[in-house]
């Protein structure tokens, strides 16, 4: 009986992926017929209709091929661990690391972690990307990443999810905002002023879920779609916003001040996902290791 290759399932992932032979020839610098004829091979060994095939529209999975990319994408996640513990068995850690993490506390936690594990594993090549939570969790069932760093919101069955810190919402004006001199304000006052809001979905729910626990709905004059518009539109006095990143970690210029919410407000934990069952490689083993070392610091707001 023949065997599949890592190569044609490779093929057939990524064809699946971008319901496109075109594209997944593209995307692996390979002739279209190579695609082709690496998905026809393994429908003649399994006997099965892998693909419905649209005249100039593409590729649509049927139920049998999405069953059988389910399985391949396992099998080429494990089959890439191996190559990289195989890299590890010398006295040091090396192969390729990929990780991502959400805009908001990205720039503010993984650069100091990443110049860390340089440090102690010179010989890993390290990646990170940032993403939205739901794209996150679509690029580690994937196998595009082996970590994320992100907050436990709509954690899939799929993902693993290992809490590092707690981190609670607080409200940031600007510093010569009216409020900037006070410690801690109220939802109800903060309800009546104009507020920036990071319009990403799952923050979008979370933040303004906040109020609607309490039974207000702040005044949104401002939806931005990234952190460094956000600070910018509260510092120019704009509008507040919600945080749940420690202010402090931005430095010293942000031209923002922190105030506590007064009232009762479901904290989020930011910590580490992976995909479900799959064994780490040494090289993200040790990362995970030196995340929970680094959490136990403390970061004050």
């Amino acid at each position: 009986m023949r065997q599949f290759t890592l190569k044609q399932l490779r093929y057939f992932v990524l064809a699946g992926q971008l319901s496109s032979v075109t594209q997944a020839a593209r995307k692996l610098h390979v002739s279209q017929p190579s695609i082709s004829a690496a998905i026809q091979q393994l429908e003649e060994m399994t006997h099965l209709q892998l693909f419905v095939r649209h005249h100039a529209q593409g590729l649509t999975l049927t139920p049998a091929g999405k069953q059988l990319m389910t399985r391949a994408r396992e099998l080429l996640r494990d089959a890439e661990g191996l190559e990289k513990f195989a890299a590890s068995l010398g006295d040091e850690i090396g192969g390729e690391l990929r990780l991502v993490a959400l805009p908001t506390f990205a720039p503010v936690l993984l650069p100091d972690l990443m110049r860390r594990f340089a440090a102690r594993h010179p010989a890993v090549s390290l990646y990170c990307d940032e993403m939205i939570q739901g794209d996150i969790f679509t690029g580690l069932d994937a196998g595009d990443y082996e970590l994320a760093f992100t907050y436990d919101l709509s954690i899939p069955e799929t993902v693993d999810f290992t809490p590092l810190r707690v981190f609670p919402p607080y409200a940031v004006v600007a510093a010569d905002h009216p409020l900037a001199g006070r410690e801690s304000v109220s939802l109800a006052e903060l309800a009546d002023l104009p507020m920036v809001l990071l319009d990403w979905s799952l923050s979008r729910e979370y933040f303004l879920s906040i109020f609607a626990r309490h039974g207000w709905s702040p005044r949104v004059a401002h939806r931005v779609k990234s952190m460094d518009m956000l600070r910018g539109l509260v510092a120019s006095g704009l509008g507040f916003s919600l945080f749940n990143t420690p202010l402090a970690a931005f430095g010293a210029t942000t031209g923002l001040n922190a105030l506590r919410i007064e009232e009762d407000a479901a904290a989020l934990s930011m910590g580490i996902a992976r995909p479900r069952g799959v064994r780490l490689a040494p090289a993200a083993e040790a990362m995970q290791g030196l995340a929970e070392q680094a959490m136990n610091e403390r970061i004050d707001v």
